[in-house]
Formats: structure tokens, C-alpha cells, sequence
């Protein structure tokens, strides 16, 4: 009798936890990480998408003109405390402000190897102009400051983001929206020579980038190299998807990206393409349905 009242008492307590929850998640309705949240209870379709993007191509080089990378702003921004980053896109845990300096440090050229080999000298960087590069600085002034920053990737070194976004059906408003939901900074493998593979550096909310840092900054610019008295705000850049991306991975079970699935090389870009266009197909025909 006991443990049938008490099995009925931790099934009464499930039930009121559980409506509670639905209560909040019907209240609280909407992704708190949207720039314009669509309710999940209008969401008819949904997908979300991973897109590289990379400076080296000419449609992106706006985003990436000298001086004012796009790199530069954010991690100038997260420098002065404005911008927060996150461990990665899922935007759940923040990242310290040590681990960010971290991931932005070069690597030493000791890094990686044993002690046996150190011990042989290896990756020692004593040279002929001397451990100060030879310039007669003892380690002080401005040569100390030149010396630290030396030490940390340049913005323009860091020429890959990956954005990712949810294609949305607002079955309310009857279109298809992009919303972006997150960018990553990207360390490509050209670079990292220490792991040969891409590193990500850091993760932001695309809403705080453009609460924070692109609103009203005259520095946070997509260069119009065809017109400069026109050129546009980061954050319209985005809206009017002035950027060549590649699609990278999209939301599957197995979690897998479109080269995992349909092998690297051109049978990946080939797929990557089928798969952007499929999406493109899928939206056109929405309407006979």
C-alpha cells in the first residue's frame, strides 16, 4: 500500500514538473538567441545549416578589407570587454577570457615536442640577431608590446568564419527566413602547421555581434570596393547576404558534416551544391503543397 502511494506520489510530481515545463517553454516560446525570434509553434519547416566562409575569395574580401577585418572588430571587441565568447555554436557555455588569449597565442616552436628533444635542442629560436631580434631593445618600452602582440594570430590570419544558422518556414508569414543564430572563428589548417588540421578560436551569438559590436560602429564595414561613398554596416552585410558561403554541414542524426557523408574533394563540393540546391527547390515548390 506504502509503495503504491508513493509511486502515485512520484507520478503526480512528474506530471506537475512536466506541464510546468511545457508551460514555460509555451510562454517562453521563441530561440532567446534569434536576432528576430520566430515561435516555435509557427515554425513549419526548419533546417538548420553550417556555411564556411572564407576571406581568401573575392565576393567575401569586403568583409575582410585592411584594417577593418571583420576578425579584427570582434576580437578588438572581446579585448574590451564588450563581446563575450562561447566554448562553441551551441552558444550554452561561456568561454574565459584566459582560454580566448590562449587560443589566439602561436604556438612555440617547442611545442609538441618531448623532452628528450628539447634537451637536443630542438625548437630553440637562438639566432644570430640574438634573443630581442636584434634591434637593442633589452626587453623593455615599446619592444616588449611589439614582442607580446607578435605572439597572438594576426586578424587577417584567421580568414575562415563558420556561420551557423536555421532555415526557418514562418508558416504565420508564409516565407522562408535565415536566421542566423551564430559565427565561428576559424584558424585554417595553412596556418595551424602545429595540428595541420582547422581550429576553431572562439564562438558568438550573432544577435550580441550585432547588439554590441556592428550597430552604429563605423568601423564594423563590408567594404564597397565598386562604390566607397556605399559601403554597408556588417550587420546589413548579413541581412542582405553579401558573402559567398559553402555549405559545410547540415542538421542530421549522426551529426555528421556533408564531407563525412559524401567524401572530401570534389564529390564533397558536388554534394554541397546538390544539397543548396535542393533547399533552393524545396522552398519554390512549397507553394503547391
Amino acid at each position: 500500500m506504502i509503495k503504491a502511494c508513493k509511486t502515485a506520489l512520484a507520478s503526480a510530481l512528474l506530471f506537475t514538473s512536466t506541464l510546468a515545463f511545457a508551460q514555460e517553454r509555451e510562454e517562453f516560446g521563441y530561440n532567446i538567441n534569434s536576432l528576430r525570434p520566430i515561435r516555435n509553434s509557427d515554425q513549419l519547416f526548419k533546417k538548420t545549416l553550417w556555411w564556411r566562409i572564407d576571406g581568401r575569395e573575392k565576393s567575401n574580401k569586403p568583409l575582410f578589407a585592411k584594417n577593418m577585418e571583420i576578425t579584427k572588430i570582434i576580437i578588438e571587441s572581446v579585448k574590451a570587454g564588450i563581446l563575450r565568447p562561447y566554448e562553441n555554436d551551441s552558444l550554452k557555455t561561456r568561454m574565459s577570457y584566459e582560454t580566448f588569449l590562449q587560443n589566439m597565442t602561436i604556438p612555440s616552436a617547442d611545442a609538441g615536442l618531448t623532452d628528450e628533444e628539447k634537451e637536443m635542442g630542438f625548437g630553440t629560436e637562438d639566432d644570430a640577431w640574438g634573443s630581442n631580434g636584434g634591434f637593442g631593445d633589452e626587453g623593455g618600452g615599446d619592444g616588449a608590446k611589439q614582442e607580446a602582440a607578435a605572439t597572438e594570430w594576426l586578424p587577417k590570419e584567421i580568414y575562415i568564419l563558420e556561420m551557423k544558422e536555421d532555415l526557418i518556414f514562418d508558416k504565420k508569414r508564409s516565407r522562408m527566413y535565415h536566421d542566423i543564430q551564430a559565427i565561428t572563428l576559424i584558424l585554417p589548417a595553412e596556418k595551424n602547421i602545429a595540428k595541420a588540421l582547422d581550429q576553431p578560436i572562439a564562438s558568438f551569438s550573432y544577435k550580441e555581434l550585432v547588439d554590441n559590436v556592428f550597430k552604429d560602429n563605423p568601423d564594423a564595414v563590408w567594404y564597397n570596393n565598386a562604390n566607397p561613398k556605399e559601403h554597408r554596416n556588417l550587420a546589413e552585410a548579413f541581412e542582405l547576404r553579401l558573402f559567398t558561403g559553402h555549405l559545410s554541414k547540415f542538421s542530421n542524426g549522426e551529426d555528421l558534416t556533408i564531407e563525412d557523408i559524401y567524401g572530401v574533394g570534389k564529390s564533397g563540393i558536388v554534394a554541397s551544391l546538390q544539397v543548396e540546391y535542393d533547399l533552393l527547390d524545396f522552398e519554390a515548390q512549397l507553394w503547391e503543397y
